[in-house]
């Protein structure tokens, strides 16, 4: 034992500073949040206990309900969507070679490195009705101008799309790199046999990119459920008053946020996190388990 303290001893002091911040800056607030959920706290006052009072109260509020109702239509439309663009796009860079294929995925990742606030505030503006590209396209077609920003119907398509422009680089590189991954002579004995290019995505690419094709969709359902920034700063929200019009752009964590700092209920949003946190658990689970079967099919 003496031997493999000594061996190990240095190791471990060499990753002290690492577990020293973890604890601080992640496990610490978790566990406070957790404590502060059954409490009733403004920041001011002494801490009053009320139990689950707390997420009672969150679960039946109606904010609560349609928040999770945006989100739902949110992650079921910009998930597939998002991964579905995302392959497609890099099935074609990865039919380029040398500068074509560079120009191409640098040009497809630039929308990923624009700050999001920049790229908020240029889609609000293409969102304008007036003066809006978007709808000044529309009306070259003899169609109504669509209000993108304020109209309900179609307040989580327009953020749908923003979405998706932003994050299909980032997808995009991760598959490409899977792609570059799969041995040539797959492709070479397919074509042998006849196989159209449809055939091999089916029976080559997608059995092959299956480990790489989980992370993104793993990926894409757990940033989409913790959606947040994006629609704040698209409807010009403030912590009084947020989700844009109708609540049509109201999410959990804007909701959460808007608890915290907007009505200084710092226990219900501490409860409201810990309560997506474990719809997040939840989905990830499913999301394995599939990954489970289909690999063991």
């Amino acid at each position: 034992m003496n031997n493999w303290v000594r061996k190990y001893l240095r190791h471990f002091l060499m990753l002290t500073p690492f577990f020293i911040f973890f604890s601080i800056f992640l496990l610490y607030p978790i566990f406070k949040g957790f404590y502060i959920s059954f409490f009733r706290w403004d920041a001011v006052h002494p801490a009053v206990f009320v139990g689950l009072d707390n997420y009672i109260s969150v679960a039946n509020s109606s904010y609560f309900g349609i928040a999770i109702f945006n989100l739902l239509k949110y992650v079921s439309i910009t998930v597939p969507v998002g991964i579905l663009l995302s392959f497609l796009v890099a099935l074609l860079v990865d039919s380029f070679e040398g500068i074509p294929s560079g120009f191409f995925r640098s040009t497809y990742f630039v929308p990923t490195m624009i700050p999001l606030f920049l790229a908020a505030s240029v889609w609000r503006w293409i969102y304008t009705p007036e003066i809006g590209i978007i709808n000044i396209v529309l009306g070259w077609l003899h169609i109504p101008p669509v209000n993108w920003l304020t109209d309900p119907k179609v307040m989580i398509l327009s953020l749908v799309i923003v979405d998706n422009w932003r994050s299909i680089g980032f997808n995009m590189v991760i598959l490409l790199a899977g792609l570059k991954n799969i041995p040539g002579e797959y492709y070479d004995a397919a074509e042998v046999d006849g196989a159209n290019k449809f055939q091999e995505v089916i029976y080559i690419t997608i059995p092959q990119l299956r480990p790489v094709l989980f992370f993104t969709i793993a990926y894409g359902f757990i940033s989409a459920l913790q959606v947040f920034d994006a629609p704040w700063l698209m409807t010009a929200s403030q912590y009084s008053t947020y989700g844009g019009h109708l609540k049509g752009l109201l999410f959990p964590v804007m909701d959460m946020m808007g608890r915290a700092f907007g009505n200084l209920q710092f226990g219900q949003a501490s409860a409201y996190g810990f309560m997506l946190m474990l719809i997040i658990l939840v989905v990830t689970g499913i999301l394995f388990r599939v990954q489970r079967r289909l690999g063991g099919a």
